[in-house]
């Protein structure tokens, strides 16, 4: 698509306003979906409803950049309510995609194609694995009002529009959401000492020390396992720390040549596995305290574009 002023060199700045909104609205459906490649595809739909009208429809809308998250919005919606059918008969858990560092993003996908900039997540405390899990447990609508009013700062009349009820309701249903998030997250401990905890946790399980191992987790942490593809998936969570010490040295003892690599996950510190130099599977934590409550491995290769080079 190009227009007289790019072929001036210039971007139109109509254009050039409509397309800077491209960031916003990958940033608002990962956070709504939990998916890079949903959040793509809702994007990419949401462009494609305003091209699909004429020049005298665009021109009539006060602001295109309102206008593009209202639809990208509503799409998440039908795509979430969807999506609790569709997790529902999936394999194992149904885990976020977790997202890379910036700095350690692979700028090129397994079919060769480049992942464009703007697709690249802004990483903050309301992209970490442990928030994104809550966000799971929540009713399509409660969802939508949250992360639109409390991490997007979108009016609850705003959110009204998109979500189909009352701004009254739309309060409700964020305030619900809040008291979800309130009952299921612990202060987070301070990214250094999360950091220390991962690495020790990484050394012990490096060094199959079960001893170790089950100092660093909680007596009730539980680890959930996706899987896709050829990857079977655990089809269960493994519940208790010695439980969870017992099967990941099974897991080394199995696995000679898996390399763990200290990683940012979701913007907190995590753990990438290798095989022969491709990545296998990706660890978030939640750490509370000096002990790891939650660990969350994503293998299925689906997940894992940004982190894998062709």
């Amino acid at each position: 698509m190009s227009t007289q002023s790019e072929a001036d060199g210039r971007l139109d700045p109509s254009l050039a306003a409509l397309m800077s909104e491209r960031r916003q609205l990958i940033n608002l459906a990962y956070r709504l979906l939990g998916s890079l490649a949903d959040a793509e595809d809702v994007v990419q739909e949401t462009y494609a409803r305003w091209y699909a009208m004429s020049r005298q429809r665009q021109e009539a809308i006060d602001s295109p950049g309102a206008w593009l998250a209202k639809v990208a919005g509503r799409i998440c919606l039908d795509l979430l309510r969807s999506a609790r059918a569709r997790r529902e008969r999936y394999v194992g858990e149904w885990i976020p995609e977790p997202l890379p560092d910036r700095t350690e993003w692979i700028d090129e996908r397994p079919d060769g194609i480049a992942f464009d900039p703007a697709d690249r997540v802004t990483l903050d405390e309301s992209v970490n694995m442990a928030f994104l899990v809550v966000l799971e447990s929540m009713t399509p609508a409660e969802r939508v009002a949250f992360v639109l009013h409390d991490v997007f700062r979108y009016s609850f009349a705003e959110v009204a529009e998109i979500v189909g009820r009352t701004p009254a309701a739309c309060r409700q249903l964020a305030s619900s959401a809040r008291r979800r998030i309130r009952a299921s997250q612990a202060p987070a401990a301070p990214a250094a000492h999360q950091a220390g905890i991962v690495r020790e946790f990484k050394q012990a399980w490096e060094a199959k020390d079960i001893d170790a191992l089950i100092g660093l987790l909680d007596p009730d942490a539980t680890a959930i396992a996706d899987g896709g593809g050829v990857v079977s998936a655990l089809l269960r969570p493994v519940e208790g720390g010695e439980q969870i010490a017992r099967y990941l040295v099974d897991i080394a003892g199995k696995a000679a040549t898996l390399t763990l690599l200290e990683r940012t996950v979701n913007a907190q510190p995590g753990l990438v596995a290798q095989q022969d130099g491709v990545t296998v599977a990706v660890f978030a934590f939640d750490v509370a305290g000096d002990r790891i409550k939650h660990i969350w491995a994503v293998r299925n290769p689906e997940k894992l574009r940004p982190w894998t080079a062709g």
